[in-house]
């Protein structure tokens, strides 16, 4: 029968993303002619680490499209990821399809294809590199990958599974928390004793300052001005004018 793929996509009530991978058609044989009916596969996810991939079957494409997207919502399943790629390396098996899974550094992006793509991008996977091997069937490769990303394990469970300190098994695990950390360390405001503190410090060095300005200017100045400044202003007439004045009178 025909298969026809359509690359819908749309966000419900919930606001999770719905794509509807690949429509089928079918066609059953009775005594007394052929049912068509369709068959939906359909990917759920809320782009933040839950997917889920469902398949609908019904006469029409609307009741197969609602079906499918119901069975999807049911099989979410929550996606361990570390930033925006997946911890380890994979592979999901299904009949004699194989989809490897691999993490990818940032900007990698999505290396994938058909149906595999459209389940990492609706898990909120943003690097990653994907093959498919062996059989490319949609349905099985969906199945496929599915079954990788829920046999992923984070560092930490690992970790507590193990019996192990999570730096020994993932070093740069624990360094990038720790980068994230400091870079989202909040500065503090400085408390009121420490505010009371900074303002007696600085009313007690204002004249200080005002002070050393003084003689900073003072030190700029030439000197000839220095002499005028120092000087004491005379309103009165000297002595020695005087004198000189009364002698002129006498000899007249």
């Amino acid at each position: 029968m025909p298969k026809v793929s359509i690359a819908g996509k749309r966000e419900d009530v919930e606001g999770l993303d719905v794509r509807v991978v690949q429509t089928n058609r079918v066609s059953k044989t009775h005594r007394g002619g052929k049912t068509a009916s369709w068959s939906v596969l359909v990917v759920v996810g809320d782009g933040k680490g839950h997917v889920g991939a469902g398949l609908g079957k019904a006469l029409g494409i609307p009741d197969a499209i609602r079906k499918g997207e119901e069975a999807a919502k049911k099989a979410m399943i929550e996606v361990p990821m570390v930033e925006n790629t997946i911890p380890h390396a994979v592979i999901g098996e299904l009949g004699a399809t194989k989809v490897l899974l691999r993490p990818a550094t940032p900007g990698t992006g999505v290396v994938a294809g058909g149906v595999v793509r459209a389940i990492l991008e609706c898990a909120g996977v943003r690097d990653v590199l994907a093959k498919t091997l062996g059989s490319r069937n949609a349905v099985n490769s969906a199945w496929a990958t599915m079954k990788a990303l829920s046999s992923l394990v984070s560092p930490k469970e690992q970790a507590a599974k193990r019996g192990f300190k999570l730096k020994q098994i993932a070093p740069w695990f624990v360094k990038d928390e720790e980068e994230e950390k400091e870079q989202t360390v909040e500065v503090q405001p400085p408390s009121a004793e420490v505010r009371e503190e900074v303002s007696a410090e600085t009313e007690s060095e204002t004249p200080i300052r005002e002070e050393s300005l003084e003689t900073e200017k003072m030190s700029e100045m030439p000197e000839t001005i220095k002499e005028t400044e120092a000087m004491p202003e005379t309103t009165e007439e000297s002595p020695v004018v005087a004198t000189t004045l009364e002698e002129g009178e006498d000899e007249s």
